[in-house]
C-alpha cells in the first residue's frame, strides 16, 4: 500500500507509526506501574485509616444502661475525605454502635481477627479492639470495618488508562502532522527540480535550468547533477541538430546537383535505346530503365530533404480532383490489369501541383505495386467538414499486421514486396500531407488497404467551387 503513495505520506506515515510504538510501549509500561501503585496506595491507605481510627477511637458510655451514648471522633466527618464507610460493632454480640450515614451492612467478621476482604463492592479492613470508657471498669470489646468502593479505586485506573490512551493517539496524530510539515518542507526542493523537469519534457528545451539549492545537501547534490546533465544533452542536442542539417543539406544538394547529369543521361539513352538493335539496343533500354528508376530516387530524395529542412514550394489554388485525374491518367497505361476507378469532385486546396501530384500518385501507384492483377483501386476527392478528403482504396490483401504501425516510415518494406520499390513513396505522401498542414492514416477497412488524405479546403475559394456549374470529373479506367 505504501507503494502507491507519495514519497511525503510515506515519511509521514513511517515516522507517525514509529511514534505510535515508542508510545504505546512507554504507556503500557507506565500505565501497568501506575495502576500497580494505584491498587498498592488505595490498599495502604485503607490499612493506614483504620488503624489511625482504630488508635484515636473513643466511647462514652451509660453505666446504668450499658448504651454507648458517644463515639469520638465523629465517624462521618472521619471517613467523608476518603469517600469511606465506616461501621462500629459489638465483637461479642454483634450489635452495631455506631456507623457513617448509608453505610450497608458488611456483615460479620471473625472474632479477634483482623482481616481484608471484599463485600458488596467495597474493600472492607477489620480491626479488633478494646474501648474504655471514663468508668475504668467498663470494657466493651469492639470491631471497627472501615471500606471503601472498590469502583473509586476501578475509575481512578481507567481514567489513567484513557488519559494514555488519547496521549498515545494525540501524540501519533502529532507526529503524523509534524511528519507531513517536515517532509514536505524536505521535499520541497525536489518539487521544483520535478517542475522544471516536466517544462522540459513538455518543451523539449534543455536549455532551460534546474533551480540551485543554498544549502550543501544531497538534493543540492541532485540539481547539480541534473543541471550539468542537461548542459551535456542541450550541447549534444545542438551537434545532433547541426549534424542533421548538415546530412539534409547535402542530400538536398546531392540530390538537386544529380538531376542535370541524369538528365543527360536520360537522353542520351533513349537516343541509343532508339538507333541500336539486338543486345546493344536491349543494354541501352535496361540501362535507361535503371536511370527512370534513379532519377526516381533522386526526385523522392530531394523531396524528402526539403520536407524536413522545413522548405516549402510556393503554395497556390489547386483542383485536388484534377490532380487525381491526370495521376490516374498517368497510371492508365501501367496499370498491370488493374481496375482503376476514379470519382474526384472540383476541391480547392492550397498547394503544390507538383507535390501533390506526387501524394496521390504514389498512393495510387502503392495500389496497384502491392495487389494482384484483377484488383480493384478506387480514389475519390470530396469535400468534408471544410476540408478536402482524398480516398484511395483497394480490395486486395490489405497490409500486413506487423507493417501496419510503420507503413510510414521510410525505406519501410514488406516480405515478398513484389514493386522493387524503394519504401519511400507513403513516406513522401506523409511529407507532403504534413507540409500541406494535413493528414495522412490508414484507415480500418473490410478488405484490402484504405488510405485517407485530409487537406484542408482553401477558404477563399470554398464557397464559389461548391457552386462552380463544372460537372464532376469521373475516369473509369479498364484493365
Amino acid at each position: 500500500m505504501l507503494e502507491h503513495l507519495s514519497i511525503r505520506w510515506r515519511l509521514a506515515l513511517i515516522s507517525a507509526g514509529l511514534t505510535l510504538v515508542i508510545l504505546l510501549a512507554f504507556a503500557i509500561a507506565v500505565g501497568e506501574a501506575t495502576t500497580s501503585r494505584i491498587r498498592s496506595d488505595f490498599r495502604n491507605q485503607l490499612a493506614a485509616a483504620s488503624d489511625d481510627l482504630k488508635g484515636r477511637l473513643r466511647i462514652e458510655v451509660n453505666v446504668s444502661t450499658g448504651r454507648v451514648t458517644k463515639i469520638s471522633p465523629p465517624l462521618d466527618a472521619y471517613a467523608g475525605a476518603e469517600h469511606a464507610v465506616i461501621r462500629i460493632l459489638n465483637d461479642n454480640d454483634g450489635t452495631i454502635l455506631g456507623t457513617t450515614k448509608d453505610a450497608p451492612n458488611l456483615g460479620r467478621t471473625i472474632s479477634f481477627v483482623d482481616r481484608t476482604e471484599f463485600i458488596q463492592g467495597y474493600r472492607v479492613v477489620s480491626r479488633h479492639t478494646e474501648l474504655h470508657s471514663a468508668d475504668p471498669r467498663v470494657r466493651v470489646p469492639v470491631v471497627i470495618q472501615y471500606a471503601r468502593k472498590v469502583s473509586d479505586l476501578e475509575n481512578t485506573v481507567t481514567r489513567v488508562r484513557v488519559f494514555l490512551i488519547f496521549g498515545v493517539v494525540g501524540g501519533a496524530l502529532l507526529a503524523l502532522v509534524g511528519g507531513l510539515w517536515l517532509a514536505r518542507r524536505a521535499m520541497r526542493p525536489i518539487t521544483g527540480l520535478t517542475q522544471t523537469a516536466r517544462r522540459i519534457a513538455e518543451t523539449g528545451d534543455p536549455e532551460l535550468r534546474v533551480p540551485q539549492q543554498r544549502a550543501d545537501d544531497e538534493v543540492a547534490e541532485l540539481a547539480r547533477t541534473l543541471d550539468e546533465m542537461l548542459h551535456s544533452l542541450a550541447a549534444s542536442r545542438q551537434e545532433t541538430e547541426l549534424a542533421l542539417a548538415r546530412q539534409r543539406q547535402f542530400v538536398a544538394d546531392a540530390s538537386h546537383e544529380l538531376r542535370t547529369p541524369l538528365t543527360s543521361i536520360l537522353a542520351n539513352l533513349e537516343l541509343l535505346a532508339d538507333v541500336l538493335d539486338g543486345e546493344q539496343g536491349e543494354a541501352a533500354r535496361s540501362a535507361l530503365r535503371s536511370s527512370h528508376r534513379m532519377r526516381r530516387l533522386v526526385a523522392d530524395l530531394l523531396l524528402l530533404a526539403r520536407a524536413d529542412a522545413k522548405r516549402e514550394l510556393r503554395h497556390e489554388p489547386t483542383d485536388l480532383g484534377r490532380v487525381v485525374v491526370e495521376a490516374a491518367a498517368e497510371l492508365g497505361p501501367v496499370a498491370d490489369g488493374h481496375l482503376l476507378d476514379v470519382n474526384a469532385d472540383h476541391a480547392v486546396v492550397a498547394g503544390s501541383p507538383d507535390e501533390l501530384h506526387r501524394l496521390a500518385l504514389n498512393l495510387m501507384e502503392n495500389a496497384i505495386k502491392h495487389t494482384p492483377p484483377g484488383t480493384h483501386v478506387s480514389a475519390e476527392v470530396a469535400y468534408s467538414n471544410g476540408n478536402v478528403v482524398l480516398t484511395v482504396a483497394d480490395d486486395g490483401p490489405g497490409i500486413p499486421e506487423e507493417l501496419r504501425d510503420r507503413v510510414f516510415e521510410r525505406f519501410a518494406r514488406g516480405d515478398g514486396d513484389r514493386g522493387g520499390s524503394f519504401g519511400l513513396g507513403l513516406s513522401i505522401v506523409r511529407a507532403v500531407a504534413e507540409s500541406h498542414h494535413g493528414t495522412v492514416t490508414l484507415a480500418e477497412s473490410d478488405s484490402g488497404a484504405r488510405f485517407v488524405v485530409t487537406l484542408p479546403a482553401a477558404r477563399s475559394l470554398l464557397h464559389e467551387t461548391l457552386r462552380s456549374p463544372e460537372p464532376d470529373l469521373h475516369v473509369r479506367g479498364a484493365p
